[in-house]
């Protein structure tokens, strides 16, 4: 008799991104769970936001997947306390629809919302959206390093520093700078922005650049109510003046 032929299998793929699911509702996070391990991504999850900063410091996820409506604290809450050491993306998942709700969110760091109910495949292309623009860009052939009165905006390291200070943006802060900068002193349209930062998807939600403007005139300007570097042209776009 022969002996048994043993069939080798493949090599199993290594996790893509490790994913924190936070949701106090366990459906929702159990759903999430069993998409996202079927494609590969590892998975922690949180029902209160007290668990998720703990969670978020300890795991270092590459993205946070956050509901605002938590029993112990507000959403909001959470991102910023993400945000006071981390750049991680954050997608804010809700039922709050309202735009208010949207732009506090955002302004206090949040890169994406999806309201609740929501499609599990947009859910999960808006999440590999946020995972792309907090990914390293490709080096470029040569630095560009762009100098402008007490800024200094090195694009291939993705570091600013402001009058000697080094300055901390999110991944979509940066992205944003960055396409502004690409382009200095060119008016870009407010679709062509919401298309190279976001996606094509998200050419209507010109709020997101009305926040995120705001957040880089904030901590770039050396007076944000009189910008002189991240101009706005009105109904028509946004320009960076160095």
């Amino acid at each position: 008799m022969s002996p048994a032929r043993r069939t080798s299998r493949p090599p199993k793929e290594p996790p893509k991104h490790r994913v924190l699911v936070v949701d106090d509702e366990p459906q929702i996070v159990r759903a999430l769970a069993i998409n996202l391990r079927a494609r590969n991504y590892e998975v922690d999850s949180a029902h209160d936001g007290a668990t998720a900063l703990r969670t978020a410091a300890d795991r270092r996820p590459d993205v946070i997947v956050l509901d605002l409506g938590l029993p112990d604290m507000d959403g909001v809450e959470v991102i910023k306390g993400v945000r006071a050491w981390g750049r991680v993306p954050i997608l804010v998942l809700s039922a709050r629809q309202t735009s208010d709700e949207k732009v506090k969110a955002l302004d206090a760091g949040a890169d994406d919302y999806v309201t609740k109910p929501f499609g599990m495949d947009e859910l999960l292309a808006r999440l590999r959206a946020a995972v792309r623009r907090a990914e390293p860009a490709p080096p470029t052939a040569e630095p560009v390093v762009l100098q402008a009165e007490g800024l200094s905006i090195d694009l291939g390291a993705k570091k600013v520093r402001r009058d000697g200070k080094d300055v901390r943006l999110t991944p979509t802060e940066w992205h944003l700078l960055e396409v502004l900068v690409s382009q200095s002193g060119r008016l870009i349209s407010q679709k062509q922005l919401l298309k190279e930062v976001w996606g094509p998807s998200y050419q209507k939600e010109t709020n997101y650049l009305r926040v995120y403007m705001a957040q880089l005139r904030r901590k770039l300007e050396a007076d944000p109510s009189h910008p002189r570097h991240f101009i706005t042209e009105p109904g028509m776009g946004y320009r960076f003046e160095g």
